[in-house]
């Protein structure tokens, strides 16, 4: 399979400050002074983050971390690489293969897939849709999706509204289940198998499936696939009385967490069926581990990532982190990215606080905060360099009352480009600090380079911090009180809704 030669670059210099010796000492350069990194503080960090680089390559060797190491959820790293490799020796009968058949039937076989998820479980899976297909994708004619079901998202939450809703669309569309067009699926995706949320919208997704299907046809064991763990979860004995074999369950791999989880099944199983090229997924995941793991500072992004986050937030006071995405088409990826970071080191009294904007469209909200607000922010950009659509012109108007005649010859990547270019140059002369993720371009190498860099820095920076970036003991807390006060209230259910 040969891919571009691309790859994504991490830019960090406009956040770095040199004090040099004929330079005038204005209200600027006082603002960057203490708020700007040196680079000579850069360097001096780096034996420091080598020594972190090391405990993350060797914790990924750990087969069987012990109680003062668990959890130790970092199979994730070597994950891409694996996967690719038992294609390549055993392309029959290895993982992707089975995931590739699995969302060939469900590809072949219905015209809607619900997929079922909650947290990490879901929010990859959300990236790469909203990334990668066209964002009218589930009005388009069967023929514009070339085959590709819609796509629905569900299980993340216990919202009754929309979760009636998608019912009472797939009551509506879908009536006779002999015809392709109106069969219905489900991919349900849960590492543990007990995550409310998921587990009760599974139910009523079974129920549907039942009345419309019939309690005795083949069609909801072969139109609904599983995704849990190997090992006692509810979900797998579940599917297990429902007749599914072992094989027919995708495992969910040791050592995974959900928020780490998008090259897994947990991902790939929904990427196969939107049709997009997992292997190039993959591929671009591997590459940007093998640059972790044997790359000098200098050519590592997730080293420069992890250590200019870290530094900003522990050294200069800027905890919180503005995740700017120049896309929509990248909304998602800042939500999963909020979700990554918070879960991962928002332990002990620490960590940032993520915060996923769209731009230019926040620059009329949240601009002005960024630029003129409290200095405790962390401004990280990604910036996608070429559109994935034919550049849409201005052009000329017989008529002028908008003034735009005069940019009559750009298009709209070109205007987008002018606002990022501006804003760069304003939060430099305001000394706001910022840097820049690039992408040469949106597809799956690049998105697949980019979400493992993220989820690598941000493991990097939990082990800076002292604390363990896996696992999330802070959620049990609420999920405790949760069950106990449904254990404890009588229900309360209500046949239609409130008059207003």
């Amino acid at each position: 399979m040969q891919l571009p030669d691309e790859a994504l670059s991490f830019h960090y210099q406009s956040l770095l400050w040199q004090p040099k010796p004929d330079e005038e000492w204005t209200p600027r350069v006082e603002l960057q002074s203490q708020h700007f990194l040196t680079p000579q503080r850069l360097r001096d960090f780096q034996q420091r983050i080598n020594q972190v680089r090391a405990q993350v390559a060797t914790e990924r060797e750990t087969a069987k971390p012990g109680p003062a190491q668990a959890p130790l959820d970092s199979a994730f790293i070597d994950l891409p690489d694996r996967l690719l490799m038992e294609l390549r020796r055993n392309p029959q009968a290895c993982e992707l293969t089975r995931i590739q058949q699995a969302a060939q039937r469900l590809r072949e076989q219905t015209d809607r897939v619900v997929i079922l998820g909650s947290g990490g479980s879901s929010l990859g899976a959300q990236a790469l849709r909203e990334a990668l297909l066209s964002a009218c994708h589930n009005e388009l004619p069967a023929e514009q999706r070339v085959s590709t079901p819609r796509i629905y998202f569900e299980g993340d939450s216990l919202d009754n509204d929309a979760l009636q809703e998608l019912l009472e669309l797939l009551q509506t569309v879908c009536v006779n289940p002999d015809v392709r067009e109106e069969r219905w699926g489900a991919i349900v995706v849960s590492r543990s198998g007990r995550t409310l949320e998921t587990a009760a919208a599974l139910r009523a997704l079974r129920r549907e499936a039942a009345e419309y299907y019939g309690s005795k046809s083949p069609w909801p064991r072969q139109l609904i696939v599983p995704v849990t763990a190997e090992t006692d979860s509810p979900l797998r004995a579940l599917m297990k009385g429902d007749g599914y074999r072992d094989e027919e369950i995708f495992a969910f791999p040791e050592r995974v967490g959900g928020r780490c989880s998008v090259f897994s099944a947990a991902g790939l199983l929904p990427a196969a069926v939107m049709g997009l090229d997992v292997r190039a997924l993959l591929m671009g995941a591997a590459s940007m581990t093998r640059q972790f793991i044997d790359e000098p500072f200098e050519r590592n992004a997730v080293l420069q990532l992890a250590a200019v986050c870290h530094l900003m937030s522990e050294e200069l006071g800027k905890p919180i982190r503005v995740f700017a995405v120049w896309s929509r088409k990248l909304a998602a990826l800042g939500r999963w990215y909020e979700q990554l970071v918070a879960e991962s080191l928002g332990k002990q009294g620490l960590g940032p606080t993520p915060i996923a904007c769209v731009c230019s469209r926040d620059l009329h909200s949240r601009g002005q905060q960024h630029q003129e607000g409290r200095r405790d922010k962390l401004i990280l950009n990604v910036v996608v360099k070429q559109p994935r659509s034919a550049p849409i012109p201005i052009g000329m108007a017989d008529r002028n009352e908008d003034d735009l005649n005069h940019l009559s010859r750009k298009t709209f990547p070109d205007l987008l480009e002018a606002a990022r270019k501006g804003v760069e140059e304003a939060y430099l002369e305001a000394a706001r600090p910022q840097a820049t993720i690039s992408l040469p371009a949106l597809n799956e190498h690049t998105l697949g380079q980019l979400m493992q860099m993220l989820m690598l820095a941000t493991i990097v920076e939990g082990r800076l911090l002292g604390i363990n970036p896996y696992g999330q003991p802070g959620v049990e807390a609420y999920r405790r009180n949760l069950h106990r006060l449904l254990r404890a209230a009588p229900a309360a259910t209500r046949a239609s809704a409130s008059p207003h």
